[in-house]
């Protein structure tokens, strides 16, 4: 397994530097313009630009993860749809030049992953995220950002009818994310991605290669699915591209985040599980609690559950799992 971290990709003296300092090499990021400064990763120098810097600084960067670019007209089926396609095939030209192999992408519109609350206290009073359902119950977005279940499997299909071929030529790896809550519809907006049979239904209409998952087992967890038996079956299959690692209370309509040690999920069961059915992609760990003089940042979604010293934890924690069970990573 290649132990990975979801940074920022514009240089940042302290994450960027603790990650290194706590043993990380795969770097994930989100290069969208607002968070990098640059151009797209569409344009070639700016995406060049954002692995020369994670490079120097000692990092392999391994994938992007995310909306690299305003994705609501490819969602939503908008009329210049085929325009941000055929810049999205860009991008993936792009990562394979560049090889950049894994591409976690979702399928969320106009709502994306989302919490109701970035303030819940978790053990010794660090801040934890939650969702709460009937907080948002009564609230719908405006019209046109709305759409249906079924249309939004329409437009789906279109994309990557279009785009898994193209994944398949340069050899990049497109992890599909479930739908986080994974529950439909949310403020009005339908949901698809909320089921292992709505994953199954992709993988089946696309048996290329470069078609997988990315594995957020919390987010299946909460879907109320058997993690273990859910993963076997892909992990045997070769679609589990990618995992994302944290831990949840709760159900899909009343949840909050844990430390990695202390939530429902057997984390030392579920990594050598992982390694016996030959993983070896990159694993991170996802949200964490803030700790002690840290805050939630909820300024993107790059931001909230991303406070450093929970990762820490959470790395030092994954690494002494794999240490006691001989469990390979890099």
């Amino acid at each position: 397994m290649k132990l990975s971290m979801l940074l920022p990709p514009k240089s940042d003296a302290r994450k960027w530097s603790l990650a290194k300092q706590v043993g990380v090499n795969y770097a994930i990021t989100k290069a969208m313009p607002f968070l990098s400064g640059r151009n797209a990763p569409y344009d070639l120098a700016a995406l060049k630009a954002v692995k020369k810097d994670f490079n120097d600084a000692g990092f392999n960067l391994y994938g992007l993860e995310g909306d690299q670019f305003n994705m609501q007209p490819i969602k939503l089926g908008l009329p210049d749809r085929d325009e941000w396609i055929e810049k999205y095939k860009l991008m993936i030209r792009n990562m394979a030049e560049l090889e950049i192999p894994l591409l976690c992408y979702n399928f969320m519109a106009s709502v994306g992953w989302f919490r109701t609350k970035a303030d819940v206290k978790e053990r010794g009073g660090a801040l934890t995220s939650e969702f709460d359902y009937v907080a948002v119950k009564d609230e719908l977005l405006p019209e046109e950002l709305r759409i249906t279940e079924e249309k939004l499997w329409d437009n789906l299909f279109y994309f990557l009818d279009a785009v898994i071929p193209f994944a398949e030529k340069y050899g990049i790896q497109m992890a599909l994310h479930p739908d986080d809550p994974p529950l439909s519809p949310l403020k009005g907006v339908g949901r698809i991605l909320t089921s292992s049979q709505a994953f199954d239904k992709v993988i089946e209409r696309y048996k290329s290669p470069s078609n997988g998952i990315a594995f957020c087992q919390a987010t299946f967890l909460t879907m109320g699915e058997d993690i273990k038996f859910l993963s076997q079956k892909w992990l045997a299959d070769n679609r589990i591209f990618f995992i994302h690692l944290r831990d949840i209370e709760g159900d899909k309509y009343k949840f909050r985040e844990t430390f990695h040690d202390n939530g429902p999920t057997p984390m030392a069961e579920m990594l050598r599980h992982y390694s016996d059915y030959g993983f070896k992609g990159p694993i991170r760990p996802d949200h964490a609690p803030a700790m002690y003089g840290e805050t939630q940042d909820t300024s993107s979604s790059i931001s909230l559950g991303y406070e450093m010293t929970g990762k820490i934890f959470a790395m030092g924690y994954i690494k002494g799992i794999c240490e006691a069970h001989r469990i390979d990573y890099e």
